[in-house]
């Protein structure tokens, strides 16, 4: 007997934009890690009770992806009894960075036999660092947990681990099932596209790709690995950043954009005047749109993307060119385009896996940046103390298909804290450093006032 025809098990084929993540992640894009700094060692059996915990409390975290490269196929399916998530160690790491670059670019799914595998959809890592601080490390590919559930998890599994032994009677969220697929939650008709329309449109995006600038490129050809930089503003100059958007009625993800924009363009020595068409993918987190209306505890995948490109010549002012990226959303949000072109977008993103020459020097890169609608937000407490808490960072890899950077930005206690991750060596680390730098220095030199 199959492992999943057993009476109690789940089984379910994967939805159209979960397809397109099982198609992206054996390439390099989707492999989401969430990593926990600690200053004090976590107690091995608390740990694995708490992510036991949570795999029962979510069917979806203890289920297998059944891959059939043969034939394109792949199904998700829930073991009626699950064994324990055995916590893998490690020695090897010599920082947090170090660990956190390293789960990314560990992929599990990546099928090189061309056979039918079955794999699981969340591991779990603890590294031992030298300077007496540990790192827990949960790896969970993208295509059944997008970053609203991964921050859902973080704080589910913090809460668990501060409870101690009393994780296994602490009282958490519990799901009936594995949940359903984006697309059958969409609102009758909101999805509805005339089939002239979304000929029009795909060929619109496919003309508009050749159009687009890029990063200066340091290797043509695939990337191999994925790596992180980060970007951290002060209380100070986020509230006013915070401030700034709020009376303009624009959100974090506009000025973020902005200032990738003018950085971009600013990289490049261009002549005074001279344009530069960059594309933007704003993922939208599309919970409280569906029907039924679902919650961050429905763990899945529920972001869908829009794909806007701008003209940039220099000299912008930061919050124009802002305002201007928000504006674009809202408009194609009351088009529906988040629903409307989202078969669209997936299939383009298989397009570009299958044939890596339709992107620019063959590299896989689909857009500058990407950027989320909302940001996560994150505070402190005195439990998060209690168990040695330094630092926690979610992100995920993007060397397969994807833009040259994706900003993952969480408001932390107040302060802004971006995990911006990039392809290699298609982009150097001093380059994306640099990048990243100059965009932080835009940020903090924007008059907020005018």
């Amino acid at each position: 007997m199959s492992t999943e025809s057993s009476p109690d098990a789940m089984s379910r084929s994967v939805g159209g934009t979960e397809y397109s993540w099982c198609r992206a992640v054996p390439g390099g894009t989707g492999v989401t890690a969430l990593a926990l700094l600690f200053s004090k060692p976590p107690n091995l059996s608390h740990l694995q009770a708490s992510i036991q915990k949570l795999q029962d409390s979510h069917p979806i975290l203890r289920s297998k992806l059944r891959s059939n490269p043969s034939t394109n196929t792949f199904l998700l399916f829930t073991p009626s009894a699950s064994t324990p998530l055995e916590i893998h160690t490690s020695d090897l790491a010599q920082s947090y960075y170090q660990a956190l670059e390293h789960e990314m670019n560990t992929n599990a799914w990546r099928n090189q036999d061309n056979r039918v595998t079955e794999n699981d959809v969340m591991f779990a890592s603890l590294y031992n660092l030298p300077d007496q601080k540990w790192v827990v490390v949960l790896r969970l590919h993208t295509g059944v947990c997008d970053r609203t559930a991964a921050a859902f998890l973080l704080r589910e599994l913090l809460g668990l681990i501060a409870a101690g032994e009393g994780c296994v009677d602490k009282e958490i969220v519990k799901e009936d099932g594995m949940g359903l697929p984006i697309e059958d939650c969409i609102p009758a008709g909101k999805a509805n596209k005339p089939f002239w329309a979304r000929g029009v449109d795909m060929l619109g995006y496919s003309v508009n790709s050749f159009r687009f600038s890029h990063l200066d490129f340091k290797a043509n050809g695939l990337p191999d690995s994925t790596q992180y930089v980060r970007m951290q503003i002060g209380l100070e100059d986020t509230d006013q950043i915070l401030g700034g958007c709020k009376s303009r009625n624009i959100k974090l993800y506009a000025v973020l954009a902005a200032a990738a924009f003018i950085a971009s363009r600013a990289s490049k020595n261009l002549p005074d005047d001279k344009w530069e068409k960059y594309s933007l993918a704003t993922l939208i987190d599309c919970r409280a749109l569906l029907d039924p209306v679902l919650s961050d505890h429905h763990i899945g995948f529920y972001h869908s993307a829009i794909l806007n490109s701008h003209d940039v010549k220099g000299g912008e002012d930061l919050w124009d060119l802002a305002k201007k990226i928000y504006t674009a959303l809202e408009n194609a949000k009351n088009n529906n385009k988040h629903f409307t072109d989202m078969a669209d977008l997936n299939f383009l993103m298989c397009k570009a896996i299958d044939n890596p020459g339709l992107t620019p020097s063959s590299s896989l890169r689909t857009s500058l940046i990407s950027v989320f609608e909302e940001p996560i937000t994150q505070n402190s407490s005195q439990s998060h103390k209690d168990i040695g808490l330094l630092d926690c960072i979610g992100c995920a890899s993007v060397h397969g298909v994807s833009p040259s950077l994706a900003i993952f930005d969480t408001v932390r206690d107040g302060e802004l804290d971006c995990a911006c991750v990039y392809p290699s060596p298609t982009h150097s680390r001093e380059q994306m450093q640099d990048f990243v730098d100059q965009m932080k220095k835009i940020l903090l030199g924007s008059n907020v006032s005018q």
